[in-house]
């Protein structure tokens, strides 16, 4: 590996990521040594690259700093290409047509000898046409709640066709092969509910910001879902490793014996205000 190519994958792989990240690591991933790391640092640094950090104790990008969109290697641009197609077939129609727009533009500024792989490339995402659920409201309206963090209320039938209303705070949204689910705190359940896309038969977008931060949300979440499945796998320990669908535990019953941090109404923080 060029010494140039070497210091653009360091960038970059700093760039990913939030907390200080040691030499060590650095070092295993660029695949030398602990030594050229150090040299490599004190080379970005004169070079103007605001990197922070000491031997030890690790190294961290400042927030701003930016590479041009021209420094994308073949992979990445394979990754692009894959990611976009995946979404193109099951996305709601705004953020398929969003994923077509972003090929677009990264095919316009991409140099000649590297526009190929994006536009004429071979990796392909497995479609099922005519076979996915049909989505009732605009999904786009729950990804704006989610960026904005702000309620919804909707009209929700479940598996049996039982309809309820919910006032919910979403959180995030998962995309399966078939499905898409928003995941959200529920105010009728009191805890995180699972909602499917396409069983949403009615949606009211309102103005009003739920009193939590979405993120600090979305970690409660996490946790309760990593407790979900360390008792899951509790109960496979123990059942002697019978995990035939007769027998496996359904969300609910893990929730009962799992401890659960949404069992209390999540309370504002003091930085609720700023969304």
């Amino acid at each position: 590996m060029q010494r140039a190519e070497r210091l653009l994958d360091m960038i970059q792989s700093l760039r990913r990521r939030r907390r200080p990240v040691t030499a060590e690591t650095l070092a295993s991933e660029l695949d030398v040594s602990v030594r050229t790391v150090y040299r490599d640092i004190g080379a970005l640094v004169r070079q103007g690259v605001p990197v922070r950090g000491e031997a030890g104790i690790g190294y961290v990008l400042d927030a701003g700093f930016d590479l041009p969109p021209l420094m994308l290697s073949p992979d990445e641009i394979e990754a692009v290409l894959v990611g976009m197609r995946w979404l193109s077939d099951r996305a709601d129609p705004t953020l398929a047509r969003a994923a077509e727009d972003v090929v677009s533009k990264i095919a316009a500024v991409l140099p000649a000898h590297l526009r190929p792989v994006l536009l004429d490339g071979a990796l392909f995402a497995a479609s099922y046409p005519g076979d996915l659920p049909v989505d009732r409201v605009d999904i786009a309206a729950v990804r704006a709640a989610i960026r904005n963090g702000r309620k919804l209320s909707i009209e929700y039938s479940d598996e049996s066709g039982q309809a309820t209303q919910r006032m919910i705070w979403p959180i995030g949204m998962t995309f399966y092969e078939r499905v898409r689910v928003v995941i959200a705190w529920c105010e009728l359940r009191q805890a995180f509910r699972h909602f499917r896309t396409d069983r949403i038969t009615g949606l009211n977008a309102l103005e009003e910001r739920y009193p939590a931060r979405r993120a600090d949300l979305f970690r409660r979440w996490q946790k309760e879902e990593q407790q979900a499945r360390e008792e899951w796998d509790r109960c496979k320990r123990e059942g002697g490793g019978d995990v035939s669908a007769d027998n496996r535990p359904d969300e609910a019953q893990l929730r009962m014996t799992a401890p659960s941090t949404s069992l209390a109404r999540p309370e504002a923080t003091s930085a609720s205000a700023a969304g």
